[in-house]
């Protein structure tokens, strides 16, 4: 299987809700763990420490709530991108919108592809790119 590289991202404290938001929009299964499953005393027990959603598509996100004692800084250094040639991501895109901001609608852009950008309903940015065949 070798190395895998995965988007981890840190909620605060609404972990929970995104992860299953998530699997509503792309599908597959999600795994969460809270703090106390895994005998963490120092964060609340019904909070989530880690998340695992595996798509049907091949994607794999995943997700946890901050401890308290850590920082959360909410900001737009990262952003989740999806990009491809289905057809599909524009669902995503849709989906994904619901509750959150269209920072750049989906459209064709001057380098010939589709693509557009959202802050989701959890202050998440995503990005989306849908290469066009070249005619």
């Amino acid at each position: 299987m070798g190395s895998q590289l995965n988007p981890c991202i840190a909620f605060n404290g609404n972990a929970r809700q995104a992860m299953e938001f998530y699997r509503d929009v792309f599908g597959g299964k999600l795994e969460m763990g809270t703090y106390a499953e895994f005998g963490s005393p120092d964060a609340p027990a019904d909070k989530i420490m880690h998340s695992t959603l595996r798509t049907p598509d091949g994607y794999t996100l995943m997700g946890w709530d901050v401890r308290e004692k850590m920082p959360f800084h909410p900001g737009n250094n990262v952003a989740v991108f999806l990009g491809g040639d289905d057809a599909e991501l524009r669902g995503y895109f849709e989906r994904l919108s619901a509750g959150g901001t269209v920072t750049l609608p989906l459209d064709k852009q001057s380098w010939g592809d589709e693509a557009g950008s959202l802050v989701d309903q959890f202050g998440i940015t995503w990005m989306v790119n849908i290469t066009q065949q070249q005619s």
